[in-house]
């Protein structure tokens, strides 16, 4: 028996079982008004804006549309009701809270890191929390990210040997700057490995990501040993993450660390195309749809093929990818609640998959945002913005929720 006879993402009773009827009807007008460009055009202009100068009732409106749908809540007691729903289910929880630093240059990094510890904290007094997410230019400053990326790229070899040359290239006073980023990242994992809670460090544009990369696998060669503490993300939109993923599993392999991965399809395409064609050089992104799914099911084949030194999160919206991951433990005979596989989508989104997943025995999560509205815009934007096509992740949605609401109708 194959997989797809045991798994159909088009059980919609299972999939919003957790949502009221009316809530469901809140989502399909929400959808619905997110398949129209023109409208979604309108508001990321008007939202940051209306957000900046506190216009009466903008905080309400968002709260109670786009908010509500796709953030847990603007502190952590908010977002715990969500947890605690999504625990009734089956599904697990990673937290992101929408913490940015910076803005009081390393006072503003170190608060960043603070607030990291204190979810970290949270996550472990709960059991349906195994991880929490963090992006490094929370306590980074990009400029210094920028820097050593630039230069990495300039020298040749290794990863680590480029990272490690690039370094020793820095002022004094950058030398002192980047201790401090290292110094807040060994904090972040040390209280992570000691609370029994996974870090996954989210992927930045590419012209910071090497020296990312480089800082998450020397924390994952510590602290990895035997179990999986620190994963790294992967963005298969990218042409050359395949190999880089590969390139990763050797170093693993070879300083016996477990490798954590979390593989995405990714969130920057846009924005790199663009500064690729304005800066004439090659652009990063896959060539077409077609390619990075291919990478994409290569990664999933790779990780699953290779659990005894990976531990993997399949962090994917696509129906078929996911089938695909189970098809494959299947047909190795790979029990569904694996400790080295995990599935996840966002939360607000293909409920469908995640919670059919769950119902198959999968281990499984939302990724839960939360934080105050101010803070949390950025990532509601992106949201809106992914969502206006209807012919693809909105109308899916859409199909779903109103395939759902004629079944309650006729069942009552």
């Amino acid at each position: 028996m194959t997989i797809f006879f045991m798994v159909s993402f088009d059980n919609t009773e299972l999939a919003f079982a957790y949502k009221t009827t009316a809530e469901l009807k809140k989502a399909n007008f929400l959808f619905s008004s997110m398949g129209k460009p023109w409208l979604v055009n309108v508001g990321l202009k008007l939202i940051p804006t209306a957000i900046k100068w506190n216009l009466p009732f903008t905080k309400k409106i968002i709260r109670n549309t786009i908010f509500q749908q796709f953030v847990g809540g603007e502190t952590l007691s908010e977002t715990a009701v969500v947890a605690d729903r999504l625990e009734n289910y089956g599904v697990q929880v990673i937290l992101d809270y929408g913490v940015e630093g910076g803005e009081d240059g390393e006072a503003g990094f170190d608060h960043s890191t603070e607030e990291f510890i204190r979810v970290i904290d949270y996550a472990a007094t709960q059991s349906n929390i195994p991880f929490m997410s963090i992006k490094v230019t929370g306590f980074a400053r990009f400029g210094l990210l920028e820097k050593l990326d630039s230069s990495m790229n300039a020298n040749s070899g290794t990863l680590m040997k480029r990272y490690l040359q690039a370094v020793e290239k820095l002022s004094p006073e950058e030398k002192n700057e980047w201790h401090a980023v290292r110094s807040r990242m060994l904090k972040l994992c040390e209280v992570a490995a000691n609370k029994k809670i996974g870090i996954l460090v989210d992927a930045e544009e590419t012209w910071i990501q090497d020296p990312v990369d480089a800082l998450t696998i020397l924390m994952m060669d510590t602290f990895n040993k035997g179990r999986s503490v620190i994963y790294n993300t992967v963005q298969l939109y990218r042409h050359d993450r395949l190999k880089f993923l590969h390139d990763m599993y050797e170093a693993a392999t070879e300083r016996d660390f477990t490798l954590g991965v979390k593989i995405v399809r990714g969130a920057y395409m846009e924005k790199e195309r663009s500064r690729a064609a304005e800066m004439n050089y090659q652009s990063p992104i896959q060539p077409d749809k077609a390619a990075c799914d291919k990478d994409y099911n290569a990664a999933v084949d790779f990780c699953i093929g290779n659990l005894h030194q990976i531990s993997v999160i399949v962090a994917s919206h696509n129906e078929h990818s996911n089938l695909f991951t189970i098809q494959l433990m299947q047909e190795k005979n790979i029990p569904l609640d694996h400790n080295h596989v995990h599935f996840s989508q966002l939360y607000g989104m293909s409920d469908n998959i995640t919670f059919n997943l769950a119902a198959a025995g999968c281990r499984v999560s939302k990724y839960l945002p939360f934080g105050p509205i101010k803070d949390v815009i950025p990532y509601l934007m992106r949201r809106a913005q992914e969502n206006t096509s209807v012919s693809g992740q909105t109308g899916r949605e859409l199909l779903l929720i109103k395939k759902e609401l004629k079944r309650r109708s006729i069942k009552n």
